[in-house]
Protein backbone atom coordinates (compact mmCIF):
# COMPACT_ATOMS: atom_id res chain seq x y z
CA UNK A 1 0.00 0.00 0.00
CA UNK A 2 2.79 2.31 0.83
CA UNK A 3 4.69 1.64 -2.41
CA UNK A 4 1.42 2.61 -4.42
CA UNK A 5 1.09 5.17 -2.54
CA UNK A 6 4.93 6.64 -3.44
CA UNK A 7 4.00 5.78 -6.60
CA UNK A 8 0.93 8.20 -7.08
CA UNK A 9 3.38 10.57 -5.39
CA UNK A 10 6.12 10.44 -8.01
CA UNK A 11 3.65 10.77 -11.01
CA UNK A 12 2.25 13.66 -9.51
CA UNK A 13 6.05 15.03 -8.78
CA UNK A 14 6.25 14.32 -12.55
CA UNK A 15 3.25 16.26 -13.83
CA UNK A 16 3.84 18.93 -11.65
CA UNK A 17 7.58 18.58 -13.37
CA UNK A 18 6.36 18.44 -16.68
CA UNK A 19 3.93 21.99 -16.29
CA UNK A 20 6.94 24.64 -16.48
CA UNK A 21 8.97 22.63 -19.07
CA UNK A 22 5.80 22.94 -21.17
CA UNK A 23 4.99 25.83 -20.24
CA UNK A 24 8.22 27.60 -21.42
CA UNK A 25 8.04 25.62 -24.41
CA UNK A 26 4.09 27.22 -25.32
CA UNK A 27 5.67 30.58 -24.40
CA UNK A 28 9.02 30.26 -26.77
CA UNK A 29 6.64 30.59 -29.80
CA UNK A 30 8.53 32.99 -32.06
CA UNK A 31 6.88 36.38 -33.55
CA UNK A 32 5.52 36.61 -37.31
CA UNK A 33 8.25 38.64 -37.73
CA UNK A 34 11.06 36.41 -36.14
CA UNK A 35 9.82 33.56 -38.36
CA UNK A 36 9.60 35.83 -41.50
CA UNK A 37 13.33 36.84 -41.08
CA UNK A 38 14.99 33.17 -40.28
CA UNK A 39 13.05 31.76 -43.37
CA UNK A 40 13.77 34.73 -45.92
CA UNK A 41 17.53 35.03 -44.72
CA UNK A 42 17.84 31.20 -44.95
CA UNK A 43 16.76 31.59 -48.66
CA UNK A 44 18.98 34.63 -49.12
CA UNK A 45 21.94 32.18 -47.89
CA UNK A 46 20.64 29.29 -50.26
CA UNK A 47 20.62 32.00 -53.48
CA UNK A 48 24.37 33.52 -52.29
CA UNK A 49 25.73 29.96 -51.72
CA UNK A 50 24.51 28.83 -55.51
CA UNK A 51 25.44 32.20 -57.17
CA UNK A 52 28.78 32.27 -55.12
CA UNK A 53 29.90 29.38 -56.81
CA UNK A 54 28.44 30.18 -60.32
CA UNK A 55 30.51 33.58 -60.26
CA UNK A 56 34.14 31.17 -59.13
CA UNK A 57 32.80 28.61 -62.61
CA UNK A 58 32.07 31.61 -64.65
CA UNK A 59 33.16 34.82 -63.39
CA UNK A 60 35.07 36.78 -66.39
CA UNK A 61 36.96 39.59 -63.70
CA UNK A 62 38.99 38.47 -60.66
CA UNK A 63 37.27 40.37 -58.30
CA UNK A 64 33.71 38.22 -59.47
CA UNK A 65 35.66 35.23 -58.86
CA UNK A 66 37.18 36.61 -55.46
CA UNK A 67 33.70 37.66 -54.09
CA UNK A 68 31.72 34.73 -55.08
CA UNK A 69 34.17 32.68 -52.67
CA UNK A 70 33.76 35.07 -49.86
CA UNK A 71 30.07 34.69 -50.23
CA UNK A 72 30.20 31.06 -50.53
CA UNK A 73 31.88 30.82 -47.66
CA UNK A 74 30.41 33.36 -45.69
CA UNK A 75 27.09 32.45 -45.80
CA UNK A 76 27.38 28.73 -45.89
CA UNK A 77 28.47 29.57 -42.19
CA UNK A 78 25.46 32.24 -41.35
CA UNK A 79 22.92 29.67 -42.70
CA UNK A 80 24.47 26.96 -40.24
CA UNK A 81 23.77 29.33 -37.04
CA UNK A 82 20.07 30.10 -39.19
CA UNK A 83 19.34 26.43 -39.12
CA UNK A 84 20.25 25.71 -35.92
CA UNK A 85 18.33 28.51 -34.37
CA UNK A 86 15.35 27.75 -36.22
CA UNK A 87 15.09 24.32 -35.09
CA UNK A 88 15.49 25.17 -31.89
CA UNK A 89 12.71 27.44 -32.19
CA UNK A 90 10.86 24.63 -34.27
CA UNK A 91 10.58 27.05 -37.41
CA UNK A 92 10.29 25.39 -40.72
CA UNK A 93 12.78 26.48 -43.17
CA UNK A 94 12.31 26.53 -46.64
CA UNK A 95 13.83 23.95 -48.92
CA UNK A 96 15.26 26.01 -51.71
CA UNK A 97 15.08 30.03 -53.36
CA UNK A 98 12.34 32.40 -53.83
CA UNK A 99 11.16 32.06 -57.60
CA UNK A 100 12.60 35.64 -57.62
CA UNK A 101 15.90 34.17 -56.76
CA UNK A 102 15.74 31.43 -58.74
CA UNK A 103 14.83 33.64 -61.89
CA UNK A 104 18.49 34.98 -61.21
CA UNK A 105 20.02 31.87 -60.79
CA UNK A 106 18.46 30.86 -63.95
CA UNK A 107 19.79 33.98 -66.25
CA UNK A 108 23.15 33.72 -64.48
CA UNK A 109 23.44 29.95 -66.00
CA UNK A 110 22.80 31.30 -69.42
CA UNK A 111 25.10 34.61 -69.21
CA UNK A 112 28.34 34.31 -69.69
CA UNK A 113 31.52 36.29 -69.94
CA UNK A 114 31.26 40.31 -69.31
CA UNK A 115 27.69 40.04 -69.51
CA UNK A 116 27.62 37.60 -66.43
CA UNK A 117 29.96 39.49 -64.66
CA UNK A 118 27.82 42.47 -64.76
CA UNK A 119 24.63 40.33 -64.53
CA UNK A 120 26.53 38.92 -61.08
CA UNK A 121 27.10 42.25 -59.82
CA UNK A 122 23.79 43.77 -60.11
CA UNK A 123 21.82 41.13 -58.70
CA UNK A 124 24.32 40.77 -56.10
CA UNK A 125 23.59 45.08 -54.86
CA UNK A 126 20.01 44.47 -55.24
CA UNK A 127 19.60 41.13 -53.17
CA UNK A 128 22.10 43.04 -50.40
CA UNK A 129 20.50 45.81 -50.39
CA UNK A 130 17.06 43.88 -49.24
CA UNK A 131 19.05 41.45 -46.77
CA UNK A 132 20.67 44.69 -45.14
CA UNK A 133 17.26 46.31 -45.09
CA UNK A 134 15.00 43.08 -43.78
CA UNK A 135 18.10 42.50 -41.14
CA UNK A 136 17.81 45.75 -39.72
CA UNK A 137 14.25 45.62 -39.37
CA UNK A 138 14.73 42.67 -37.26
CA UNK A 139 17.22 43.86 -35.27
CA UNK A 140 14.34 46.91 -34.63
CA UNK A 141 11.30 44.79 -34.43
CA UNK A 142 12.11 41.47 -33.28
CA UNK A 143 11.02 39.98 -30.30
CA UNK A 144 12.77 36.53 -29.86
CA UNK A 145 16.45 37.33 -28.42
CA UNK A 146 18.33 34.45 -30.34
CA UNK A 147 16.97 35.41 -33.45
CA UNK A 148 17.92 39.43 -32.71
CA UNK A 149 21.11 38.12 -31.97
CA UNK A 150 21.61 36.18 -35.27
CA UNK A 151 20.62 39.49 -37.24
CA UNK A 152 23.21 41.38 -35.12
CA UNK A 153 25.88 39.12 -36.19
CA UNK A 154 24.64 38.59 -39.91
CA UNK A 155 24.03 42.42 -40.45
CA UNK A 156 28.43 43.39 -40.20
CA UNK A 157 28.94 40.56 -42.47
CA UNK A 158 26.20 41.40 -45.09
CA UNK A 159 27.32 44.86 -44.87
CA UNK A 160 31.51 44.25 -45.31
CA UNK A 161 29.48 42.78 -48.76
CA UNK A 162 27.70 45.19 -49.68
CA UNK A 163 30.56 47.62 -49.31
CA UNK A 164 33.16 44.96 -51.58
CA UNK A 165 30.08 45.33 -54.30
CA UNK A 166 29.94 48.63 -54.69
CA UNK A 167 34.06 49.17 -55.21
CA UNK A 168 33.97 46.23 -57.43
CA UNK A 169 30.60 48.00 -59.16
CA UNK A 170 32.30 51.44 -59.63
CA UNK A 171 35.65 49.44 -61.58
CA UNK A 172 33.48 47.90 -63.79
CA UNK A 173 30.95 50.94 -64.52
CA UNK A 174 27.68 49.55 -63.03
CA UNK A 175 25.12 51.89 -61.41
CA UNK A 176 25.03 51.19 -57.53
CA UNK A 177 21.61 51.32 -55.92
CA UNK A 178 21.06 54.84 -53.34
CA UNK A 179 22.04 54.22 -50.47
CA UNK A 180 22.53 55.83 -47.02
CA UNK A 181 25.49 58.60 -46.15
CA UNK A 182 26.80 55.83 -44.19
CA UNK A 183 27.88 53.71 -47.55
CA UNK A 184 24.82 51.39 -46.47
CA UNK A 185 21.02 50.56 -47.41
CA UNK A 186 19.02 52.45 -44.92
CA UNK A 187 16.58 50.70 -42.58
CA UNK A 188 12.36 50.26 -43.48
CA UNK A 189 12.26 47.46 -45.70
CA UNK A 190 10.43 43.97 -45.17
CA UNK A 191 12.13 40.98 -44.43
CA UNK A 192 12.72 39.79 -47.93
CA UNK A 193 10.48 36.50 -48.60
CA UNK A 194 8.00 37.41 -46.89
CA UNK A 195 4.17 38.48 -48.90
CA UNK A 196 4.72 41.96 -49.33
CA UNK A 197 5.08 44.47 -52.47
CA UNK A 198 8.82 43.78 -52.08
CA UNK A 199 10.80 41.61 -54.58
CA UNK A 200 12.86 38.94 -52.42
CA UNK A 201 16.82 39.72 -52.29
CA UNK A 202 18.44 38.32 -55.24
CA UNK A 203 15.44 38.69 -57.44
CA UNK A 204 14.45 41.69 -59.62
CA UNK A 205 13.63 44.88 -58.05
CA UNK A 206 11.55 46.33 -60.42
CA UNK A 207 9.76 49.66 -59.12
CA UNK A 208 7.47 51.89 -60.52
CA UNK A 209 8.03 55.59 -59.52
CA UNK A 210 5.35 58.36 -60.97
CA UNK A 211 6.63 60.91 -62.84
CA UNK A 212 7.80 63.68 -61.21
CA UNK A 213 5.16 67.10 -61.65
CA UNK A 214 2.62 64.57 -62.98
CA UNK A 215 -0.25 65.62 -64.44
CA UNK A 216 -3.20 67.55 -62.17
CA UNK A 217 -6.44 68.66 -62.15
CA UNK A 218 -7.55 72.03 -63.22
CA UNK A 219 -11.05 73.23 -63.95
CA UNK A 220 -12.29 75.17 -67.09
CA UNK A 221 -15.14 77.59 -66.38
CA UNK A 222 -17.56 76.88 -68.57
CA UNK A 223 -18.20 79.28 -71.42
CA UNK A 224 -20.02 82.83 -70.36
CA UNK A 225 -19.17 82.25 -66.74
CA UNK A 226 -16.47 85.07 -65.39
Amino acid sequence: MLGIKRLGLLAALVLVGMAPAAAAQAAVQPSQQDTQYLQAIHQVNLFEITAGELAQQKGQNQGVKDLGEMFRTDHTQLDQTVQQTASQLGVELPSEPTADQQSVIDQLNSASGEEFDRLWVTSQLAGHVQAIQATQTEISQGSEQSVVQLAQTALPTLQAHYDELVALAEELGIPVPQATGTGTPGPGTPAPGVTTETPAPGGPTETETPAPGGPTETETPAPGVS
